[in-house]
């Protein structure tokens, strides 16, 4: 499964502006549905202030940031679990990535067409029924998934009996309680499984079962405040969910990210009261939910953040780098960026005892400044 975040929605709500400024490369973005028919993909530099730091330290050569990947999906209509609009090329899309971020237009304007269930119609401005039709398309194509796989068990079991059912206990507890969620128009992602629960439904790739976060676009009006009454309804369903919420102006977004010049922009933010922009948070907590961890490497050459999965031992961080990084791994030099910012630099580290030297089981925090050992 790629390491990528979809950003879906409602034709119109602002997914193709959003992701145009997140990768500052422009997609379709025009007043009719379906205007996004092949996904756009784009590669965004993570914000990390810590790497920024770093270099401070070793005033390198070269600064490269970690990455997200972020894929501009299809609108999605009420029917589309049946191949209604792009519905199927819409699902299929989405399968593929890791993450959802769900768009939710929060703004009125009447020159922007709204569409739910048929794209020659508009609908009102309604978050919460946007929220459900597309959470039930999803539980309606998680349905099918299931059923085609109920069949092939099904068989499996008739063929070779009792064993056969015993060693899918877990996959058919696990569906027993995902189905009347789906049937319901909710996420797997709510249903309370055991480890062997989640694991036996993995293969799958349920729609549902993917980490989700709300993304609401409001208009440049509402920036000052950060919320309305369309971000509350969305708020309130995301807390039903545990579900994370990013607010964003994307239109704001859009013309900040037109500026190349760093005061230009703090300028532009300063006059809606932004410190920061909120394509930055929503790359930081798409990473985050993705369950991915950063380690640094530092160096006057060149200081670089790398991705690794959290819970990643240090030969697979070393691996990150370079095969024969992980292959031939002895050891990992270490040390954490707060012992940095403490210290100063590596020589004080050390001073203070600070300096670390890690094996084979070590388990890379996020943060780690690392410099590995090896021999191929």
């Amino acid at each position: 499964m790629a390491l990528e975040c979809g950003i879906v929605g409602l034709p119109n709500v602002g997914k193709s502006t959003i992701f145009s400024a997140l990768t500052a490369a422009p997609a379709q973005a025009e007043n009719f549905p379906f205007c996004t028919i092949d996904p756009n993909v784009g590669i965004v530099d993570l914000p990390d202030e810590r790497l920024d730091f770093i270099a401070s330290v070793f005033q390198p050569k070269k600064k490269t940031p970690a990455t997200v990947k972020f894929v501009d999906i299809a609108g999605l209509i009420k029917g589309a679990s049946q191949g209604e609009g792009l519905g199927n090329q819409f699902l299929a899309n989405i399968r593929e990535c890791s993450v959802i971020a769900h768009v939710v237009r929060c703004f009125d304007n009447p020159d922007i067409m709204h569409v739910r269930e048929d794209a020659k119609v508009e609908a009102g401005i309604d978050p919460e029924s946007d929220i459900l039709t597309i959470d039930m398309e999803l539980a309606l194509a998680d349905l099918e998934t299931i059923r085609k796989r109920q069949e092939k068990v099904t068989k499996q079991i008739r063929a070779l009996g009792k064993d056969e059912e015993k060693k899918l206990k877990s996959w058919t507890t696990a569906v027993e309680k995902i189905k009347p969620l789906l049937e319901d128009g909710k996420g797997a992602r709510r249903a309370d499984l055991t480890d062997d629960e989640k694991l036996a439904v993995k293969d799958m790739f349920l729609l549902t079962m993917k980490p989700l976060l709300y993304v609401c676009n409001i208009d440049e009006e509402t920036i000052a405040d950060g919320t309305n009454q369309y971000v509350e309804q969305v708020k309130k369903i995301a807390a039903e969910e545990n579900a994370d919420v990013v607010v964003i102006c994307g239109k704001f977004e859009a013309d900040l990210a037109d500026l190349k010049e760093e005061a230009e922009r703090k300028e532009f933010m300063d006059s809606v009261g932004l410190t920061e922009s909120g394509l930055n948070v929503l790359a930081r907590k798409t990473y985050k939910l993705m369950g991915l961890a950063t380690f640094f490497t530092g160096g006057q050459d060149e200081c670089r953040a790398w991705t690794i999965k959290a819970g990643d031992k240090a030969p697979q961080a070393a691996g990150v780098i370079h095969t024969d990084f992980e292959k031939g791994f002895i050891k990992a030099e270490a040390y954490s960026i707060d012992d940095l910012r403490q210290y100063g630099d590596e020589a004080g580290i050390k001073a203070a005892g600070k300096y670390r030297v890690e094996g084979k089981e070590y388990i890379v925090q996020d943060g780690d400044v690392l410099f590995f050992k090896f021999n191929v």
